[in-house]
Formats: C-alpha cells, sequence, structure tokens
C-alpha cells in the first residue's frame, strides 16, 4: 500500500533549496501525495463557486505539497519520478483574470474581467456545460527539484522544473531532473483534469485538486542533462522553459539533440538534422513568467 502524505500544513508557494523537508521517501517506495487545487483550497465547494480578487493573491497560487527529501539523492545524480495513477476531486474551474493570459491586457488590466466558470469532473469526463463534455487527461502541473540556489515561486519554472504544465506529466510516464541538492526536495501540485496547449488563459486548465501516486528512482545523471526530461511508452521528450517562446524552443531541441547523440548513436549534427525529419514539438504553456516547450521523438525510430 502506498505511504499517503498529505497536504495540510505541507503547501509551498516556492520550490527552495532551504526548505526543512517535510518526510523521507526511498526510491522505490510507493508514495501517495495530496495536491492542492491551483487557487485556494476551500473556495470552490459547489457549480456556483465564483473565484474573486479577496480569493487570489498573486504570485501566492498553485500550492505545492512538500518538499520530500529522497534518501540517498546526491547532487549531480539524475532523480526519475514516475507516475502511476492520479485520483481527481470532483470540481474543477477554469477563469479568466486580468493581466494574465496570451492577451493580457497590462495597463487597464480590463480585458474580459474575472470570470469563473466550475464543473463537475466525474466517470472520466468533464461536464463543461449541460450539453458539452470532455475526457479527462490528468496532468500534474508543477513538479520539480530544489533549484541550484535560492527559491522559484510556484507560479514560475526553469532547469529545476516547477510550473512547466506539461500534458505528458501524467500516469504511465516517467520525468527526470536533474538534482541539485543532496536529498533532492522534490515538490508536487497544480493538477488539470484537462489542458489545452498553450494554456491560453491564465487559470486556462480545469484546475482540480488530486491524490498522485507515485516512486521515484536515482541514476547517474547523463552529461550534457541540464533540463528536465521525460519518457512516454511511445516517446523520449525533452522541455526547455525560456522567454521569448523560440528560445524554449531551442532550448528543448538542444537537449534533444543532446540525448540522441550521447545515448543512440548519432553525431550532434546527424542528430539536429535527424529532428529536421521526425520531431513532434509544440509550446505547452505561454502563461506562466517563462514559456515551455516540448520536443519529443518517437521511440519507433530509435530501435
Amino acid at each position: 500500500m502506498a505511504r499517503l502524505i498529505r497536504k495540510e500544513g505541507n503547501l509551498k508557494y516556492a520550490l527552495s533549496a532551504t526548505d526543512a523537508c517535510i518526510e523521507e521517501i526511498r526510491p522505490g517506495e510507493a508514495i501517495e501525495i495530496e495536491c492542492e487545487i491551483n487557487c485556494n483550497g476551500g473556495v470552490i465547494t459547489s457549480l456556483d463557486s465564483k473565484v474573486s480578487l479577496e480569493n487570489v493573491k498573486l504570485p501566492f497560487v498553485n500550492p505545492a505539497t512538500g518538499p520530500l527529501r529522497v534518501a540517498g539523492a546526491r547532487a549531480g545524480q539524475m532523480l526519475a519520478v514516475h507516475i502511476s495513477e492520479m485520483r481527481l476531486d470532483r470540481l474543477g474551474y477554469t477563469g479568466l483574470w486580468p493581466g494574465i493570459g496570451i492577451f493580457p491586457d497590462w495597463v487597464r488590466q480590463k480585458e474580459f474581467g474575472i470570470q469563473t466558470r466550475v464543473m463537475e469532473v466525474k466517470d472520466g469526463f468533464v461536464h463543461w456545460s449541460p450539453t458539452r463534455r470532455l475526457a479527462i487527461s490528468p496532468m500534474v502541473g508543477v513538479i520539480g527539484v530544489a533549484p541550484v540556489h535560492g527559491a522559484v515561486l510556484t507560479v514560475d519554472n526553469g532547469q529545476h522544473g516547477g510550473n512547466m504544465d506539461v500534458q505528458e506529466i501524467t500516469a504511465g510516464n516517467t520525468v527526470m531532473f536533474p538534482v541539485n541538492q543532496d536529498g533532492a526536495s522534490l515538490y508536487l501540485g497544480d493538477c488539470h483534469a484537462l489542458q489545452g496547449d498553450g494554456e491560453c488563459v491564465g487559470m486556462g486548465a480545469v484546475e482540480i485538486g488530486a491524490n498522485v501516486s507515485f516512486s521515484v528512482a536515482l541514476h547517474d545523471k547523463p552529461a550534457r542533462m541540464s533540463w528536465p526530461r521525460l519518457e512516454t511508452p511511445t516517446h523520449i521528450a525533452t522541455i526547455g522553459c525560456a522567454r521569448p517562446l523560440e528560445d524554449a524552443m531551442r532550448i528543448a531541441f538542444e537537449q534533444m539533440v543532446y540525448w540522441l547523440a550521447d545515448e543512440y548513436n548519432f553525431t550532434d549534427s546527424e542528430a539536429y538534422m535527424f529532428l529536421a525529419e521526425i520531431a513532434e514539438a509544440r509550446c505547452t504553456q505561454m502563461v506562466n513568467p517563462k514559456y515551455t516547450y516540448i520536443c519529443k521523438v518517437a521511440k519507433s525510430h530509435l530501435t
């Protein structure tokens, strides 16, 4: 049976190199962790609930549960987090918030005003309206380890992970991070029942609380790995976060060139040319302080 880690008293709004760890977990151990909804748990209690100025105190959103100390983890290693299951709460929501989204009105901060759409999530579907339902595709929006130095807010992201909002970070897949601090200090939060590419509004996924079951493993870090990586049953993938958007894409492609060259018998230039033919790439979100881009390669091309 998985060991349950509660969220109460353990929520953080930054991934930090100095936070005291709440619990220690062991490689291979089955863990279940409670993740709070992105905006002040307890606000979304019915289909009539509304998010207001009083509820949202930016940048204190996307609470992450943690940090968890990984027994035996040492700076310079690679931490692999395999997600086995996600159990979602019954209610999720999406919303508009002035100044956040892909069309921000920075000066007037008017746009469409504050809007909240609460949806029931049950039987494998998001019930978007009485006549429209969407199949769920759960994911973990915030996941990462302590950065090299200091702290990074949970609305942000970087080489340590954080608020990457990548749909492939889900059950059945493994996400990998360079370990920057002894113990790793792992955080998880900001789960979504469903998210479209780009996450075009600031609260633009179906934000929801969830229980995430996972286990971790420790490996030698590949020499040229400096950003998070992903592995699914069918693909390997690299992640880059930056502004402008093209720099996030360049990071993701650079990291994939290194992975292909170092582990799949390509030269750097061959890997670069190979990606021109077979890369699957897209922006997963462009509403955080830094955008996220993913580059995927089907394993069928690598056999």
